[in-house]
């Protein structure tokens, strides 16, 4: 009966994997067809963020409307990679920094297999501990600038009138501030806000994750705020 149960639990547990990488594929595939429809409607002149650019996957195609793009990554190995394939365009304005509710400076932790594979790990960069396969150990992070996001949302939408889009994939640090956003109305300042959500990767926080959905859903539109951009 034990083995049984053990091949039972075996066989449920890669069903739900293969579940969880299906649902995952169906999202990416939302999120490229959703930024296609973004790319068409921006214009030079519109404001857009990008938090969370890492290498630029993202940042690049928006600067390729002529929008005015701020484009914010902490890790240092990332904005490497970001400054050498947009760094030399005059639309962009390239922040070394986290985003949060606050500025300060805060502690960047990367992936456990960072060393081994870099580019691969940089996406796992965060400032939130308890993340799954994330290396917490003090000698292994590295002090980084955090600027407040809300201030600057505020700030660049009474220059000009609205923020076009902003995106957000920050490996968990998204829920304080989506929680911040949604609370002071700072989605009324965006046109169409996206953000991937990190409740998979942060056990602790998915009763908040939850609550943040439901709260959004019942206000905005996905038309105005998806979250679930990949």
């Amino acid at each position: 009966m034990a083995e049984l149960q053990a091949e039972y639990e075996a066989l449920k547990a890669a069903h739900d994997k293969l579940k969880r990488r299906a649902q995952r594929n169906e999202r990416a595939q939302f999120a490229r067809g959703l930024l296609q429809g973004i790319l068409s409607m921006l214009r030079p002149g519109d404001v857009v963020l990008d938090c969370g650019a890492n290498v630029g996957a993202v940042t690049g195609p928006l600067a390729g409307t002529g929008a005015t793009v701020h484009a914010f990554e902490p890790d240092p190995f990332a904005f490497a990679q970001l400054s050498a394939r947009v760094g030399d365009r005059p639309n962009v304005t390239l922040h070394n920094v986290a985003v949060g509710v606050t500025s300060g400076n805060v502690r960047l932790m990367r992936a456990a297999n960072f060393d081994d594979n870099p580019m691969g790990g940089s996406v796992k960069s965060t400032v939130i501990p308890g993340g799954r396969n994330i290396d917490e150990a003090k000698d292994a992070t590295i002090e980084v600038a955090m600027i407040a996001l809300p201030d600057m949302i505020r700030d660049l939408a009474a220059k000009s009138g609205r923020i076009a889009f902003l995106k957000m994939d920050i490996e968990g640090a998204e829920l304080e501030l989506l929680e911040h956003m949604q609370a002071h109305r700072l989605f009324d300042l965006v046109g169409l806000t996206v953000a991937e959500t990190h409740e998979m990767k942060f056990r602790d926080l998915r009763p908040r994750f939850a609550a943040l959905r439901e709260t959004i859903a019942a206000e905005y539109p996905v038309t105005r705020v998806n979250l679930d951009w990949i």
